[in-house]
């Protein structure tokens, strides 16, 4: 046991073991929900390291482990030769080097065979807002002017151009009482032009949407006899 603290706290494995700490602690946390999986290494890009496709919580905790263990076997490999001196100070740092190299080898080989359960997301598209309900920003749309807000699907807002085929102003006649897109309204995006780098959109009206299990009218009047 006591070889065992000894080698805890003597370099290089306690460099690791530090790391160490902190990676459990945030597993605790985790667990316990005070924070949020993702809020470790969230901003780490891994994959330049060889690491990348699944989350760089997993990655990085591995690789801290395995780095952990294999400096703390090469500390209490120095204790017993019995070196000192320069030699020693040189074979902890091979040591430090050795166990960080390992474990990176060691965890892109898992990564590679784990990968599959971790398939990648698409990144996002601006086709995914076709068929969403937007809100117009802009005073008017026009065949070549407009924008509008629209909600993605994980809660985020953005502002996307949009165009609309209706003339700006009803004329007289018939369609003197089409409802027109201006600031405020709702509105359906219902095609995406690549080219122009826009969305046509179209007057959308909730009332008018049945949802996926309207509500039976009630009838009006007495039954039929």
């Amino acid at each position: 046991m006591d070889e065992f603290l000894s080698a805890v706290l003597a370099f290089p494995a306690v460099v690791f073991g530090a790391a160490l700490v902190v990676v459990v602690c945030f597993w605790l946390l985790a667990l316990a929900g005070a924070v949020g999986h993702d809020s470790f290494g969230g901003d780490l890009d891994t994959a330049p390291a060889g690491l990348g496709g699944v989350p760089a919580p997993v990655s990085v905790s591995l690789l801290v482990v395995l780095a952990w263990f294999g400096s703390l076997t090469g500390t209490v490999l120095l204790h017993r030769s019995g070196t000192g001196g320069a030699v020693r100070t040189a074979l902890s740092f091979a040591v430090l080097a050795g166990a960080l190299l390992i474990a990176w080898a060691v965890v892109r080989l898992l990564l590679h065979s784990f990968r599959r359960y971790f398939p990648a997301e698409p990144p996002p598209s601006r086709l995914d807002f076709l068929g969403g309900v937007c809100t117009i920003r802009t005073g008017s749309v026009t065949a070549s002017f407009g924008q509008a807000e629209v909600v993605a699907h994980d809660g985020s807002t953005a502002v996307v151009q949009v165009r609309t085929a209706a003339p700006p102003h009803p004329p007289s006649g018939p369609a003197a009482g089409e409802a027109l897109l201006t600031k405020g309204s709702t509105g359906l995006l219902y095609a995406y032009d690549e080219e122009g780098e826009f969305f046509w959109v179209a007057s959308y009206d909730a009332a008018l949407d049945p949802g996926p299990n309207p509500a039976p009218r009630e009838r009006r009047g007495g039954a039929a006899g």
